[in-house]
């Protein structure tokens, strides 16, 4: 079946675009608004995760601390897109700062991408477990600092969070309220939607220029083997560094519109375990594939949620109380999952073709 699609004279993933067009609102009347919602939320994961496969998936750099470069985006769109900064320098600012989302999205990529360096540069030299480490460290720093960043200038505000951050506007008209379009009257949720779809399609356009350009190559081949190819003449350092801010860029994107969307951000939202969400997408959908990442987005954003509205109403009907709490579920559905895809499909479930070479080859070889 997968030699016949390599063969289609097109790409048969288009397919699908006029279900994803329609998904607001199919899911609002089937399922209602609330579902909607959580594909915002599923969108902004698939954004992180492909953002997280340029570093895992194509570089071979394990991540552990990815969701940092998330709560930079977010936390620059809350300090420069609401009244907080009031608070810190009443004297100068006393409306705070409310520079406008378009203007804020740029400074907040490169604000990513300038930590995104900063965490590649002293990690260099390190690879596998150590790396990990590292960067699983770094995410932490960042979680700290804007959990106790209130004094002695109430910067992050703490763990209370930033809240009343303006919403998104787009051409002068903000998505935070009912819009009449071609006579249609869409609501808030589905604005949103269709922008995260925007900009999650952007993001796939530049993951796949990358993977098939001569710097996606370069990262291959440091993934493979690093020695050999600065043997070849590559320049690795660069190379690594490129990789890490490129995957940073799309976490702060991903976190400027999480800001706009929620209208609140707190340190909870960044914590270890949304870095191990996203790589648990990268992985299970398939390293290195762009549809796989999707695939796995999809699955792991909406997995939850579909655990936490049917596994509690279903203990209660079986045995008129719960028993076991759905968080708890998820994580043991996670670990089960994993171990099934280690087992069954190493490569994930829409692997690359070349990861499936290799593995094919292992294969044969044992």
């Amino acid at each position: 079946m997968r030699n016949v699609l390599d063969r289609l004279p097109f790409n048969p993933w288009w397919l699908l675009l006029p279900l994803v067009l329609l998904f607001p609102f199919l899911t609002d009347a089937l399922l209602g608004r609330g579902w909607v919602r959580i594909g915002d939320f599923a969108l902004l994961y698939i954004m992180l995760a492909l953002g997280l496969n340029i570093v895992v998936g194509y570089a071979g750099l394990l991540d552990l601390g990815y969701i940092a470069f998330f709560a930079v985006g977010a936390y620059t769109y809350a300090l420069l897109g609401s009244p907080h900064l009031a608070l810190a320098f009443p004297g100068w600012l006393p409306d705070g700062v409310h520079w406008p989302f378009w203007l804020v999205l740029p400074v907040a990529a490169a604000l990513a991408a300038l930590c995104g360096v900063l965490l590649g540069a002293p990690t260099l030299r390190l690879r596998g477990d150590y790396l990990a480490i590292v960067t699983l460290g770094f995410g932490e720093i960042i979680r700290i600092f804007m959990n106790n960043l209130n004094a002695p200038i109430n910067l992050t505000n703490g763990p209370q969070g930033i809240s009343r951050i303006d919403p998104i506007q787009v051409g002068g008209v903000s998505l935070n309220g009912m819009v009449e379009v071609f006579g249609f009257s869409l609501p808030s949720v589905h604005l949103y939607f269709y922008l995260f779809l925007a900009f999650t399609g952007l993001i796939v356009l530049v993951s796949q220029r990358l993977e098939h350009s001569r710097i996606g190559r370069a990262w291959m081949a440091i993934r493979e083997d690093e020695i050999a190819a600065s043997a070849m003449g590559l320049n690795t350092r660069n190379l690594k560094l490129l990789a890490f801010a490129m995957g940073a860029t799309f976490g702060g994107v991903s976190g400027t519109l999480f800001a706009g969307f929620q209208g609140f951000v707190s340190p909870e939202s960044f914590s270890l375990m949304e870095s191990v969400m996203v790589l648990c997408m990268v992985v299970l959908g398939g390293m290195g594939n762009i549809a796989g990442v999707i695939a796995g987005g999809v699955l792991l954003a909406i997995l939850p949620e579909a655990i936490r509205h049917s596994v509690v109403p279903l203990q209660q009907m079986l045995f008129e109380r719960v028993i076991v709490d759905p968080e708890s579920l998820r994580m043991l559905l996670f670990g089960t999952a994993l171990i099934v895809m280690m087992l069954y499909r190493p490569a994930g479930l829409i692997p690359s073709r070349l990861r499936r070479r290799e593995l094919d080859k292992a294969e044969e070889v044992a």
